[in-house]
């Protein structure tokens, strides 16, 4: 197997079976995003937080997340409008190094785009981890994602404040934060122009009601704000200059029916 040209794929069937076949052959027929973690996520004594299950807006499924820089990219992934799937550890990679040895490698994160294109990707709680290992697997992982049209990535850990901003808007993700009838159109409506999150929440109606129903349309990009500084009630809200996502539910309407039960 030289890279490039010989790369194979090993993944579960829907019954749990472990199948090989070529990459190329996998990656054009396999739908990776429906499939359970080709081998479970390590569990590592001492850390804070272990593998677990992140509930996705944007299929209504648990996705595997191993660790919580995982979970957090999965965050990202699950907001994003071109992205339609998203599975933990999917798929192994295997190749022959230059020296004719056996590699492989399992990509922590697959998502889908709308497209059919795919992305896999690494989370790293920083950027020298995995040492030279994790740096020759990346570098023959992109080599595989290239040769079908897909792309690889070594995500970056984000900034704290981001983070932070992105763990508050997950905990209203859930299409039930909605609230009632009519009431998610009206919260968009009052922010059409900028203003203040309190202003628009307080004109929608009683703040206890319309709060978790102004941060899911944050979550679901039904409206906007700074992202890069700690969300506070001051913070300048709008709907985006394209109307947003309410035609036909978007994310705010995903998975109306599915239970939250996400760890972490």
């Amino acid at each position: 197997m030289n890279i490039g040209a010989g790369f194979e794929a090993v993944f579960l069937d829907p019954v749990g079976q472990a199948v090989q076949q070529r990459w190329a052959d996998a990656a054009l027929a396999v739908a990776f995003e429906d499939l359970d973690p080709v081998s479970a996520f390590p569990v590592v004594p001492g850390r804070r937080w272990g593998p677990g299950l992140w509930w996705s807006a944007t299929t209504g499924r648990h996705v595997a997340a191993g660790s919580n820089a995982m979970r957090l990219q999965l965050m990202v992934l699950d907001r994003a409008p071109d992205v339609t799937g998203l599975a933990g550890r999917p798929v192994r990679l295997l190749w022959r190094n230059s020296r004719g040895l056996v590699r492989s490698w399992v990509p922590q994160l697959f998502a889908r785009y709308r497209d059919g294109t795919a992305l896999l990707a690494d989370c790293p709680s920083r950027p020298d981890a995995g040492g030279e290992r994790a740096l020759a697997a990346a570098e023959a992982v992109s080599t595989a994602c290239q040769d079908i049209g897909w792309s690889y990535r070594c995500l970056p850990p984000l900034d704290e404040a981001l983070a932070a901003n992105l763990k508050w808007l997950a905990g209203y993700r859930h299409p039930r934060h909605r609230g009632r009838t009519g009431l998610l159109e009206a919260v968009v409506d009052v922010f059409a122009r900028p203003r203040p999150l309190v202003e628009g929440v307080t004109a929608a109606g009683d703040p206890i009601e319309v709060l978790p129903v102004a941060f899911h349309a944050l979550w679901a990009g039904l409206l906007e704000a700074a992202m890069d500084v700690p969300l506070h009630e001051r913070v300048l809200v709008q709907a985006p200059a394209s109307g947003g996502r309410l035609e036909g539910g978007g994310r705010a309407g995903r998975g109306a029916g599915a239970g939250i039960g996400e760890a972490g």
